[in-house]
């Protein structure tokens, strides 16, 4: 009985084996379709076998010594969150990094190819909260499934490596890190509005709020508190972390401009406008006498009108301290602020101000214009206060417009060379290309100009200067949650802050922790932890009880990776830097702004504390496309991931991370289709049956090239073709990274081996051939399906460790066609073919083309007025 197969409504023998590089059905040839069971492809057999090896030898992925004459290569793949067991999202991650590893082992590099687990943070607490477990249980629970998983899958991981962020031998080192930031005047502590998730009941960074919520939970608006929090000082290093971007030619250029946007510079001039005397004042409160005002535009500051302040303005609060009318109209703003933030679209807000009854002096004409308190300006750009220019501004103008300010012109576009005079323009203005009137001494001047020479005024005068700012913020780590790294300082009534000393480290994270039921932080409720002595004067102190943003443990794990077992620092300095920058990292571009500015930020700090030598960590940086199942992103939230065991039980893991690879170009989504992994798992079975119908006619046989004259056309066509698919497979490992198209390539080289299998049968391909070429395809295919290629390895004879067995090597006159056939076109229409040597001449193809006879149907009696040629691609004629 037959197994039947249907495709396109067709049915179709089991034994019609479907090869989806070519998106059709063929057929096996009929003079072998008669097999022993025994030769059938069997993923589990085959896959039980080597993974029972494989495991017996811990060596077997093992990097060589950090002083080896190899060239090395550090291949990385982001190391996962272990919330419980992976997705086939997962899975396509890890096969890209893997089949990269494996290539670069085959062409005798040194390869670092590590694995670890973010394991601290939320995900895995909540997890644990909703299944009252322990998180430390919880997570190491699940990092051993997740690990059994990988090594199921055949990744190629060397685990002696492993780096798990939960454990102190680990975290340890965070701590000693924020003593050194500590130390240099990095991390500090102060009072700020931040972003509460209220699901999380802890603090988010700027970064984890998208679109108003939570990044975690999309359904979760986030809040704003003012609390006291750690912070470290990120934008010390902003320019450099900027400038530096211009080096990473290796890095897609959309995460490249997603960081440039995020840090955010603007170049411009900090003013200070002074504070007038309202009557019957006698003075200022707190926040002092002067507004300082960041402004892009000091070239309008002519046409100023009022100043606009943030709701959250120091002046503000001294304002509406003896006010209570003000101060309840300011807190409206707030909770208006507060709303458009969460819903993630402060840039159209509904723009509501209130005219405080103060007024500020402009430095540069002495004008006294109203100060107000406006919703749509924010206290976390620039100095949280504006000159309102409504000329020269939209959002000014709008604001204006509502409250009937004034609108005063003070740039005029610059004529063309058509026009004589400046003409006034729409309002508002905005272009910098304008020249000043209605500006003093300035009237007159291009814009560009005057923005210098007043920026130099106002230095010179005192009551101001140019200046850049920077959207980027310093990096908020305080967290308050349990499972995190405990932040190494505690409180003394005496002496203040005072940092534990490094001999002391680790400040151990208790276990006994009922964090389901704390109110704030849940380290808080222990006073055994809480309690503790100065290391300064030896008197009663307290530990900080928040602990630290996930995202320091991900800062700096690859370099750990390369010395993971160094219990006297984070890592050995020389060792680190045979292995560094990270020579190719792969991982999903939402992480283009929290993790990656964080580890460069690291990674520029190691530096100036002499740890290591490289100023970026990653040379070259892939972002692979998503796994889409039913529409969606593949996601436990929401129900529609596909599980690597169940596509391992049914089909195998070769199958599993080939379709993962094939079925769309790896930058680029993935529409999971369960049809096409069933696909592949025929192809591997049919690449599996011919190796094994050959395999006992070519073992020990030499593989040779064989010269063109001594080998029949259909030898030399399968001689062709297979160096054409070393080249392909080859040049897409080096280049593009088109793995779909590297697949492809082996396709096509099976079904030309499987249509010469008639020939072969009358030994019209010589054993030395089929040898080399039976031996090329399990090179080709060792990177994509491991354990099927091992198989084969040794059903071929060969004794040599497949994993760094020489790449096979592409000649490109055994590559080269002899005949091409070429489409002839009629005034750009296809009207005809004609099949030349492949070397021919334009003079001898043009004439071949014109002499076909479809082609001379379409010329007769006609003028030629052009004959175009693109080499070896088509022949135009071209008529009148």
């Amino acid at each position: 009985m037959f197994s039947l197969l249907i495709v396109k409504s067709k049915v179709y023998p089991y034994s019609l084996i479907f090869t989806m590089g070519h998106d059709k059905i063929q057929e096996e040839p009929t003079s072998v379709s008669a097999r022993p069971d025994d030769e059938r492809y069997n993923p589990q057999r085959v896959e039980s076998k080597w993974f029972e090896r494989w495991q017996s030898d811990p060596e077997l992925y093992a990097a060589d010594a950090a002083d080896s004459a190899k060239k090395k290569y550090y291949v990385l793949e982001m190391l996962p969150y272990p919330s419980g067991v992976l997705h086939m999202g997962h899975v396509r991650n890890y096969a890209i990094g893997d089949a990269l590893a494996r290539y670069m082992w085959m062409n005798g590099y040194n390869v670092l190819h590590p694995m670890g687990w973010d394991s601290f943070g939320l995900p895995a607490e909540n997890a644990a909260i909703q299944n009252n477990t322990p998180p430390r249980q919880w997570t190491l629970g699940n990092i051993a499934k997740m690990k059994a998983q990988m090594k199921r899958l055949g990744f190629a991981y060397d685990w002696s490596r492993e780096v798990t962020t939960c454990l102190p031998d680990y975290y340890r080192w965070n701590q000693w890190f924020f003593l050194k930031f500590y130390d240099k005047g990095l991390a500090y502590r102060k009072k700020s509005i931040v972003n509460w998730c209220p699901k999380c009941c802890t603090v988010l960074a700027n970064e984890q709020v998208v679109d108003g919520r939570c990044w975690r939970h999309e359904d979760t608006l986030v809040e704003q508190r003012d609390l006291e929090q750690w912070f470290l000082r990120i934008t010390k290093y902003a320019d450099e972390l900027l400038r530096d971007l211009d080096k990473l030619g290796g890095w897609p250029e959309k995460v490249r401009t997603m960081q440039r946007n995020w840090i955010g510079r603007s170049e411009g001039a900090l003013v200070d406008f002074k504070l007038s005397y309202a009557e019957n004042h006698t003075g200022f409160g707190p926040a002092g006498s002067t507004i300082s005002v960041f402004t892009t535009r000091i070239d309008t500051i002519f046409g100023a009108t009022s100043v606009q302040l943030a709701p959250q303005h120091p002046i503000v609060a001294d304002l509406a301290a003896s006010n209570p009318e003000l101060r309840a109209k300011v807190d409206q703003l707030i909770a208006e602020q507060r709303k458009a933030k969460e819903a993630g679209d402060i840039g159209e807000i509904e723009k509501h101000g209130i005219p405080t009854g103060r007024y500020a002096i402009n430095p540069f004409n002495g004008e006294k214009i109203p100060v107000w308190v406006a919703n749509y300006i924010l206290m976390d750009y620039g100095t949280g206060a504006i000159m309102s220019v409504p000329a020269h501004d939209e959002r000014d103008y709008e604001f204006a417009k509502k409250y009937k300010l004034e609108i005063r012109l003070v740039i005029l576009p610059i004529p063309s060379d058509q026009e004589e005079t400046m003409t006034e323009p729409p309002l508002p203005f905005t272009t910098h290309n304008g020249s000043l009137i209605n500006s003093g001494p300035y009237s007159g001047l291009e814009c560009a100009d005057a923005i210098k020479k007043m920026s130099a005024d106002a230095e010179k005068h005192g009551y101001g200067k140019a200046t850049v700012t920077y959207r980027l913020k310093d990096w908020g780590i305080s967290r308050q949650r349990y499972w995190g790294t405990p932040i190494p300082m505690v409180y003394c009534e005496k002496d203040g802050i005072v940092p534990v000393p490094e001999k002391d480290l680790p400040v151990i994270l208790p276990e006994a922790v009922d964090i389901a039921h704390a109110v704030g932080s849940p380290l808080g409720s222990l006073p055994e932890f809480v309690n503790t002595t100065c290391p300064k004067c030896g008197g009663p102190a307290r530990r900080e009880t928040d602990t630290m943003d996930t995202f320091v443990d991900s800062s700096w794990y690859f370099y750990r990776y390369t010395d993971a077992h160094n219990d006297h620092a984070p890592f050995d300095s020389k060792t680190a830097q045979y292995w560094f920058p990270i020579d190719q990292y792969i991982g999903g571009v939402e992480h283009a702004i929290l993790h990656l500015i964080y580890s460069r930020f690291w990674t520029k700090f190691m530096r100036d504390l002499g740890l290591i030598a490289n100023d970026e960590p990653v040379a070259r940086l892939f972002t692979q496309g998503m796994v889409i199942k039913d529409g969606a992103k593949m996601s436990k939230s929401l129900g529609n991931v596909v599980s690597p065991d169940e596509m391992v039980a049914r089909y195998g893991a070769d199958a599993a991370r080939l379709y993962s690879l094939f079925a769309a170009p790896p930058d680029r989504d993935l529409d999971w289709q369960d049809s096409g992994i069933a696909g592949i798992q025929r192809f591997l079975g049919k690449v599996y049956r011919f190796v094994s119908r050959n395999a006992v006619n070519t073992r020990g046989v030499s593989a040779t090239n064989l010269s063109a004259p001594s080998v029949s056309p259909e030898a030399r066509q399968i001689q062709r073709k297979l160096h054409q698919s070393i080249k392909r497979v080859s040049d897409d490992f080096q280049g593009r990274w088109h793995f779909n198209t590297c697949i492809s390539a082996i396709m096509e080289l099976v079904n030309a081996l499987h249509d010469a299998e008639e020939a072969n049968a009358q030994n019209g391909i010589p054993a030395p051939l089929l040898a080399e070429v039976q031996r090329d395809l399990v090179l080709l295919l060792a990177p994509f399906a491991p354990y099927l290629a091992h198989e084969l390895w040794e059903m071929l004879g060969e004794k040599e460790n497949l994993l760094k067995a020489p790449w096979p090597k592409y000649d490109a006159a055994l590559a080269k066609e002899e005949e091409l056939e070429i489409p002839v076109q009629v005034n750009g229409k296809l009207r005809g073919r004609v099949v030349v040597p492949a070397d021919a001449s334009e003079d001898f193809v043009v004439a071949r083309a014109l002499a076909d006879e479809k082609v001379q149907s379409f010329i007769a009696g006609k003028q030629i007025v052009k004959k175009i040629y693109v080499p070896g691609k088509l022949v135009n004629i071209v008529l009148r």
